[in-house]
Order: C-alpha cells, then structure tokens, then sequence
C-alpha cells in the first residue's frame, strides 16, 4: 500500500477527532461577523474556496478565498485564515509576514515544528492528519471538516459516507477514461477544483473542473464516449440527461460531498496503479513549495 492509501483510508477517524476539537480551537477560528479571507496554495487554496463558500452562505459573514500570492493587501480583513499542511510554504509565510502587527491571522496546519507557528497570530493544529505522501488527501480534507464544525455544519452523515466511499465499488470500466470532469455548486466547487488536481497530479490524467451551471457554456464539447462527468453534489436539472446524451459517462455524487472527494481520491489512486505511476511521488512535484530568497 502506497502512503497516499494509506493516509486516504484514515479520514473518517481523522473527522471524527477535527469535529470533536472544532470547541477547543472556537477562539482561534472567525467569529460570526468578521470579515475574513481564506488562503492557501494547491489544494489548500482549493479548500479555503469551499469554506469561504460554506461561511458566507452560512450568514456568518462576508469571507473570501485566495491563492496566498494574490491576496489583495488593499482590502481590509479582520482575520486570515491561512491553510498549510506543512508550514513552510514561501507564499503563505509571506504573507503572514506581512500582515503581522495588522490584521488578526490563524494558521491550520499539520507540523507544530515549523515557521508557521511564530507567523501568525493563533493556531489549529492538525498533527494527527499529517502525510508522507506529497499528494494531499486527509490533512486538506480534515481542515475542511474542523471548520464545517466551527461553523455547525459538520452532518452526522459525513463519516459514514466516507467509509462508504472507502468501500464501494467504481462503476465498471471508469479507471480507463480519457477524460474526467468534475462539477460542482456553492462550496462544492472547491471540492470539484481539488478532484481534478487530485487526478492530475496522481494519475497524469486529463481532468478538469467547473461549476455546475457553466459545464453548458463550453465544456461540455469535449464530452464523449470514454470520457467521465462526476458531480460533487446536487446536480442542475436536466444536466445529466444532457451529458448522456452526449455520449458521456455520468457519475451522480450521491454522497455528502466531502465523502464523494474521498471517491475522486480513490480514483486518482486506481488510476495511476492502472498507469503504473506511484502517487507518492508525482512528477515535478514536492511535499511543499520552498522557494529562494
């Protein structure tokens, strides 16, 4: 078993515990109200796309995602909140740097050895979902899951559904797709955005991403046989009928959305094996990005 197995099959104990210590860390994380920005690299940016989603429309303020390298230092923020599972990523340290004595900052990270700790003002620390592999699988799925419970919007359901998308079986033939495509609404198109990364940067594989309702709007005209559509989510109506009429696979995410991220995971595992690829170490790639002064 490859590490990235490994780490991937951990994640409904790892939200269970990120659930259970959202209280402890509730003074760390944005109070209702306050403004806020969310930011990360990689599939940490991917992940602060879906909670400043799942914030906003929860009424507890206005809350914005950014890559760290394109935070816009004119707008005022009365906290950051700043995703990195290993603390040492230049952009996010950057960034904390400069918003130091400013702007109220939290730091969601997975190493407590690292720079990150004296950067910013508060922490959450996520040691027990830490990873070997470079692909991310548990630590930016239990950051997500420490602040859906922040914000009360952890389900029951979430857990079970992981295991059972740990377990269930893909549709017949679906590893051997040319193309994949994932699709997302509201907070879960930051999920879409990071099963595609997952898929690239695991398998080598073509896949892509987009909102739900902007698959019409051209993307759709690489839909074919041999290629997969899979929805994170509740699809628009119609969209489905629409992609198999094409030709087209569609995958119909019955899963809380977080647990349908876990399948895609999976995916992107059973795909490299098939290619004969090893996700721990994907080409180009390092576990963080150090760059020099």
């Amino acid at each position: 078993m490859t590490h990235v197995e490994d780490e991937l099959t951990s994640q409904p104990e790892c939200w269970t515990r990120a659930a259970a210590e959202a209280a402890r860390y509730a003074e760390a994380l944005p109070a209702p109200g306050e403004r806020v920005a969310i930011v990360g690299c990689g599939t940490s940016y991917f992940m602060a796309q879906a909670a400043a989603a799942l914030r906003e429309g929860a009424g507890q303020g206005e809350t914005d995602a950014f890559a760290a390298s394109e935070f816009p230092h004119g707008r005022a923020y009365d906290r950051v909140v700043a995703l990195t599972r290993s603390g040492t990523t230049t952009e996010v340290l950057d960034l904390l740097g400069r918003l130091k004595g400013r702007t109220r900052t939290t730091a969601i990270t997975a190493d407590p050895g690292t720079p990150v700790m004296t950067a910013a003002d508060e922490l959450a620390v996520l040691d027990f979902a830490d990873e070997r592999s470079v692909v991310q699988t548990r630590f930016a799925t239990t950051a997500l899951t420490l602040l859906r419970a922040h914000l009360g919007l952890h389900p029951g359901t979430a857990v079970t559904d992981a295991r059972t998308a740990l377990t269930e079986p893909f549709p017949d033939g679906l590893e051997t797709c040319a193309q994949f495509t994932f699709l997302g609404r509201g907070w879960t198109i930051g999920l879409a955005n990071e099963a595609g990364l997952k898929m690239r940067e695991a398998a080598l594989a073509w896949a892509e991403s987009y909102p739900a309702m902007e698959y019409r709007h051209g993307p759709i005209s690489v839909t074919t046989s041999g290629t997969a559509t899979w929805m994170l989510g509740t699809a628009p109506e119609g969209l489905a009928a629409q992609v198999r009429s094409t030709g087209g696979r569609w995958i119909e995410g019955r899963l809380d959305p977080l647990a349908e991220l876990v399948r895609a995971q999976r995916l992107a595992v059973a795909v490299a094996a098939s290619r004969g690829l090893d996700p721990d170490s994907p080409r180009h790639l390092t576990r963080s990005v150090i760059l020099a002064p």
